[in-house]
């Protein structure tokens, strides 16, 4: 597909799979290696909302931790989309400019997000803090970035 004719929903659609996707995988093998099973992780996604019901609530509630994680990589990736159509710099040098963006995305999410919900503060951990950045930086930023600069920005109407 020529990049003329890959269209905003492609770089979407496909930019929040990959996010999303990538995200997960690195969840299920960092967890699963603690003693976590997919179901409790993304049930512990949905506590976000549900608080700690969520771990009562079966594969019912992992479904909706699957659907709550994968509305999140959609939010990431389209505020990158979008604010790239206006900051040419963003889709020019996309690797760099999408690993800062992965790390503010991570403090977005660690410092302001996590803590607001139902889930509140996590302790400091070092090694998840360093895998949680060097995910949101190669996994989901630079995604996000090499997906919005495969789009062409429509030229401004006269």
């Amino acid at each position: 597909m020529a990049s003329r004719q890959r269209t905003a929903s492609w770089a979407l659609v496909f930019g929040t799979l990959a996010v999303g996707t990538v995200d997960a995988i690195d969840a299920v093998v960092l967890f699963g290696a603690r003693g976590a099973t997919p179901v409790r992780i993304f049930q512990s996604i949905a506590s976000g909302l549900l608080g700690r019901a969520a771990f009562r609530g079966g594969l019912p509630v992992a479904g909706l931790g699957v659907a709550i994680h994968y509305f999140v990589a959609f939010g990431i990736v389209t505020t990158y989309f979008v604010v790239s159509r206006r900051a040419a710099l963003l889709r020019r040098h996309w690797a760099v400019c999408g690993m800062l963006y992965g790390i503010v995305a991570y403090g977005v999410m660690n410092l302001v997000v996590i803590p607001l919900s139902a889930i509140g503060p996590a302790p400091f951990v070092l090694p998840l803090v360093v895998n949680g950045i060097a995910i949101h930086m190669f996994g989901i930023g630079i995604p996000s970035a090499w997906f919005a600069s495969r789009v062409a920005v429509a030229a401004p109407r006269a």
